[in-house]
């Protein structure tokens, strides 16, 4: 089976305040993700150096199809200028999920620095909808055949520009 290009997922509004501050869309024409708004009834104060804090975004989805997944990415303006990053690095929302979408935020700037504050309607985070390949394992005493790398891994191909 494969994904369409332009899949239904169906989505469920849970914060009425969307409506005011945008449903979920593509912000241009070749955006990969939408943005995720900060659905709290207050600004959210993320100290430096303090666990991770769930954010609601307000919305949950259908997606009813085993071969595609949402992530939840950063906002690379966020993390880059203000050190707000996800406190899972990456979600991942699968296909049967339909609970509220929430967001994992993490201040990664130095103890005692500036919190970040997270104001009610900000764009926190993105949702992107990715394929998903589902294999069928085959339990094997040996691989079929050999690999040039093997079990190599954890730098074992060098640092250095590679000759073609």
């Amino acid at each position: 089976m494969t994904v369409a290009a332009n899949p239904t997922v169906e989505i469920k509004v849970l914060d009425a305040r969307l409506n005011d501050w945008g449903l979920p869309a593509y912000q241009s024409d070749m955006a990969a993700a939408i943005d995720l708004h900060a659905c709290v009834d207050g600004p959210v104060t993320i100290e430096a150096g303090t666990p991770a804090q769930l954010i609601p975004a307000g919305i949950a989805v259908h997606m009813a199809n085993p071969y595609m997944c949402a992530t939840i990415v950063p906002r690379s303006g966020l993390g880059h200028k203000k050190g707000l990053v996800l406190g899972n690095s990456i979600g991942v929302i699968d296909a049967d999920y339909q609970g509220q979408i929430m967001v994992s935020v993490w201040n990664r700037n130095a103890p005692g620095t500036e919190p970040i504050m997270i104001q009610p309607g900000e764009r926190i985070a993105q949702m992107m909808f990715v394929p998903v390949l589902r294999p069928v394992f085959t339990t094997v005493e040996e691989f079929s055949e050999d690999s040039t790398r093997g079990a190599g891994g954890f730098g074992s191909t060098g640092v250095a520009h590679a000759k073609a």
